[in-house]
């Protein structure tokens, strides 16, 4: 179960006492956090495989002649500079400046009329960086559920630091889904003027929604996580929602030394 506040902001979640528990595997992971060229390895991937996906919105929107390119380029640059990166510090810089140059883009891509300069998180202070926190804010729980649901120990990151009170690793598979996920509800809802500036309340140094547009986002939201596309290597129709249960897996494959990790990018 995951907590939502009166505003709509994630506050925590509830769940089941660890059934799925793997003593080696929570010493692998650990030792892969622990040691640093092993924790950037990892965390090298999810900024790839991030970036990539950007990228991907970003052609959607070329292809129906929106001004992306020169965002696309930037990002491209970006991108060639991640393999060099000596350390994760360092990689998360370059991954916070594509995100700059990401949402730089959207006042391309959303036909409202829109006030978005930059990212503000706490708290969000306009309607797109609400809906982004909103959003956002879901992939992140489905990430914990689907984490849950296999051996890994959610506490445990790298591309975010482990930290106290929270589900670090959510964040870390969360970067790589929120493009396909909570960046297309977000531009297909505003495109189609299912959300428009009417569905939020402003107040002193806060933006947030009315209850009535997070029902309509959390009905959009559950319909693209059932969505399913053919995946490439195991031949069969998945959910989005599946798709990041197999990122977990390929986790674990790669902290067992089964297999090297390499992050989900969108294929279609």
């Amino acid at each position: 179960m995951h907590i939502f506040n009166y505003y709509g902001f994630y506050s925590g979640s509830y769940y089941p006492r660890e059934s799925n528990v793997s003593g080696e595997l929570l010493v692998a992971q650990v030792s892969h956090y622990a040691d640093e060229l092993l924790r950037h390895a990892i965390a090298v991937q999810f900024v790839e495989s991030a970036s990539f996906n950007i990228l991907r919105n970003l052609r959607y929107y070329r292809q129906r002649e929106k001004d992306v390119d020169g965002a696309m380029e930037e990002i491209k640059a970006l991108r060639r500079k991640i393999a060099k990166t000596q350390n994760v510090p360092e990689l998360m810089g370059i991954e916070g400046n594509i995100r700059k140059v990401y949402y730089s883009a959207w006042q391309a891509i959303i036909n409202q009329e829109i006030d978005f300069e930059k990212r503000v998180k706490r708290p969000p202070d306009n309607m797109i960086n609400t809906l982004i926190s909103y959003v956002n804010s879901l992939v992140y729980s489905s990430c914990l559920t689907e984490i849950y649901k296999t051996q890994l120990n959610p506490a445990i990151s790298y591309l975010h630091s482990a930290g106290e009170r929270r589900f670090s690793l959510c964040l870390d598979i969360s970067e790589v889904f929120k493009p396909l996920i909570a960046d297309r509800i977000i531009f297909s809802m505003l495109n189609k003027n299912i959300i428009t500036e009417k569905d939020f309340e402003k107040e002193a140094n806060f933006c947030y929604m009315k209850k009535e547009a997070r029902q309509k986002i959390l009905q959009a939201y559950d319909l693209r996580m059932k969505e399913t596309v053919k995946h490439r290597d195991l031949g069969r129709n998945v959910s989005y929602r599946h798709l990041i249960r197999l990122e977990c897996y390929k986790l674990i494959k790669h902290v067992m030394n089964d297999k090297n990790y390499e992050g989900f990018k969108i294929w279609w």
